[in-house]
């Protein structure tokens, strides 16, 4: 992976680890809370949309809007998802064990389907990655008794099938299909508001209440969460995205470190050995 992409990525998993936190914050917000961020990202996204647009030496496609409305609907299904998880279980187990589990399938389904060949020192670094992702996870399964951590690690899959779902329609969607990421990522925005608006201003006094209680965490979220992934669309562009999956994953080691410094989280060793596995894998893809 050359170095601007290698940049971006890990760019975005800073800005990435961030907005997690915030939703993490969030109690109970549900559906509500994701149509409010994806609301926020739109309405950031719309001038520089408009200017895509108009600026563009591409002529707009009608599968572009085809390529945004899928992946609106599973980052829909992702957005609920993740933010149920939150909910239910804590954000050590959650975050980690999505996000394992995300570009474990990446890599296999870009490999078998999209053909591409990231080389051994790539896929190497793939594992490592992976396998430290698990390690930070794992140590908290020993307190299964605890309902929260077991829907926490079930949520925490599902949200990674989900991850894996929408990264490869998205490599797919900006360099098969062409489409420009700012076009694509504020098209879907818009879609993924228009989609679960009839659900959540259906019940208006719920919303009132988060907007209320959590504006600062909505105004978080709906800023740095379109930042980050636009950054990775790009790096999309420049690298594979068996190689690109994986590397963003690097917010695993911030999030550990943050569930251990700022949360008083335990397992503190068992973090720390993840953390430099998940470098040493981080190290490897970028001398691929």
């Amino acid at each position: 992976m050359n170095s601007t992409a290698l940049s971006l990525v890990l760019g975005a998993a800073v800005l990435h680890a961030a907005w997690n936190f915030a939703a993490k914050r969030v109690r109970r917000g549900g559906a509500a809370f994701v149509w409010s961020y994806y609301t926020a990202a739109s309405i950031l996204l719309l001038p520089a949309l408009v200017i895509a647009l108009i600026t563009s030496d591409v002529h707009p496609h009608w599968n572009w809007l085809v390529a945004a409305l899928v992946t609106a609907v599973l980052h829909i299904g992702y957005g609920i998802v993740l933010q149920r998880g939150y909910d239910v279980g804590d954000l050590s187990v959650v975050y980690p064990v999505a996000r394992g589990t995300g570009p474990l399938l990446s890599v296999a389904f870009a490999v078998l389907l999209l053909g591409e060949r990231p080389g051994v020192l790539g896929l190497i670094g793939a594992a490592l990655i992976i396998a430290g992702v698990l390690g930070i996870s794992g140590g908290r399964r020993q307190q299964s008794a605890r309902g929260g951590v077991k829907a926490g690690i079930v949520y925490g899959v599902a949200t990674g099938a989900l991850i894996a779902a929408y990264t490869l329609w998205d490599a797919f969607s900006v360099t098969d299909l062409a489409v420009p990421p700012l076009i694509y990522f504020g098209a879907a925005s818009i879609l993924q508001s228009l989609l679960l608006a009839p659900q959540v201003l259906s019940k208006p006094e719920p919303l009132r209440l988060l907007w209320k209680e959590n504006w600062r965490e909505i105004l978080a979220v709906g800023l740095l969460s379109p930042i980050a992934y636009l950054t990775v669309l790009y790096a999309m562009r420049l690298a594979p995205v068996s190689l690109v999956a994986p590397a963003r994953e690097v917010s695993i080691v911030l999030s550990g470190l943050a569930a251990w410094l700022v949360l008083g989280e335990a397992d503190a060793r068992r973090r720390l050995i993840g953390s430099a596995v998940v470098l040493a894998g981080i190290v490897a893809i970028a001398i691929a």
